[in-house]
């Protein structure tokens, strides 16, 4: 009989919801404005994070992981969301991209080498596809490594690198075989200090500023031969492989602002009156909170469907394109209304909502627009 999908936690999932609960109102809600303002990377946090086991959730633990699965991922990315979706993002990044690209696809010498750090939050991870000529067409890059002696040698550049100047490790990809297309790029991994590793702009961003977000720039940057990441030319295919699984932490990114836009109307409209009347009286506000509430359980459903797929080795290429579309433009609804119900007060910084409202944008953007989501969506449901 085939297992059936059931929303119902473990004691062990209920234990981490509730210790990042407390780390995240004790350590992170205090400095929230504080990073944001000064886009301001949180060291400290992550490596508290990384102490707690939530820098290599995906890890096995003989690698220094957690040895958790996408239920677990999802429910750490979407508490720390509700708080500050950029420190959200930043673990996401390093959990999703470039540890779990050296944990799928690793030998055992890069394993032992990098996840350990990696796992542990000793050091940040950074993954870099996106190039100023390719957004959506990930695989239209025009960076290239060429193979000489016992390095490769690479030029070329990446756009919107997350972690790109906090970074310790990188993963990179790169063309190896021009006439190969999709099938002659590969997967390195580079360290900082690299030679001909050049650490370029950091983006002045509306919204995640306390996620790193980083040009990064490669003249003749000589990797060891012993760091290509995978197969010769399966870097692309492999890249693809592991955003199917990011996509699962940026719908859970998206329900848990979203989560957090709900609470704080709730509070609020508890709280405020107008006309003798506290707000959550007035049925266009009660149906504003209704709306929100309901989106947001049909995407924390749709969101850990996938995780539970992904835990149970079942294909997830269209059901993670649907919870990361569904949960995005969801939210992006409910920063929205969040900000509308607040009124001129979601309108400054002393309240969340406004920094939920910047945020927000990013996650129908990241990691595959929601019209690429759509794409990927149709191409599988039309494929018979």
């Amino acid at each position: 009989m085939a297992k059936q999908f059931l929303l119902e936690f473990t004691e062990n999932q209920k234990l981490i919801r509730e210790t990042l609960r407390e780390f995240a109102e004790k350590n992170i809600k205090p400095v929230i404005m504080e990073l944001d303002e000064e886009q301001k990377f949180p060291f400290d946090i992550m490596h508290q994070l990384g102490e707690l086991g939530f820098m290599g959730i995906l890890v096995p633990e003989e690698y220094g992981g957690a040895g958790l699965g996408y239920i677990e991922y999802a429910l750490i990315i979407e508490e720390l969301a509700k708080v500050d979706p950029s420190i959200a993002l930043g673990v996401a990044a390093h959990n999703g991209l470039c540890t779990n690209h050296i944990n799928l696809f690793g030998n055992e010498y890069q394993k032992k080498k990098y996840l350990y750090d990696l796992a542990t939050g000793k050091k940040i991870g950074a993954w870099g596809l996106t190039e100023s000529v390719s957004g959506s067409d990930a695989s239209g890059l025009k960076s290239y490594a060429l193979k000489e002696g016992d390095y490769w040698i690479l030029n070329g550049s990446k756009q919107f690198t997350t972690h790109g100047s906090v970074g310790d490790i990188y993963v990179v990809m790169a063309i190896t075989n021009k006439e190969a297309g999709k099938k002659g790029i590969s997967a390195f991994i580079l360290e900082k200090g690299f030679e001909g590793l050049i650490i370029g702009k950091k983006e002045n961003k509306l919204g995640m500023r306390a996620s790193d977000t980083t040009q990064l720039a490669f003249e003749n940057c000589k990797i060891p031969k012993e760091n290509l990441l995978g197969e010769k030319g399966m870097g692309f295919i492999n890249s693809m492989q592991v955003l199917e699984g990011g996509r699962i932490s940026i719908a859970a990114l998206s329900v848990g602002l979203a989560q957090g836009c709900l609470d704080a109307c709730l509070k609020y409209t508890n709280e405020r009156k107008q006309f003798g009347k506290f707000l959550s009286e007035f049925q266009a506000i009660q149906f504003k909170l209704a709306e929100m509430h309901t989106n947001i359980e049909a995407a924390r459903m749709l969101t850990y469907r996938a995780a539970w797929m992904k835990d149970n080795r079942i294909p997830i290429n269209k059901e993670a394109a649907e919870a990361k579309l569904f949960a995005s433009e969801i939210a992006e609804k409910a920063a929205s209304e969040a900000v509308q119900i607040f009124g001129g007060y979601g309108y400054i910084k002393e309240y969340p909502v406004e920094k939920f409202y910047r945020d927000v944008k990013l996650l129908t953007i990241g990691e595959g627009t929601s019209e690429i989501q759509r794409i990927v969506i149709a191409k599988d449901l039309l494929k018979n």
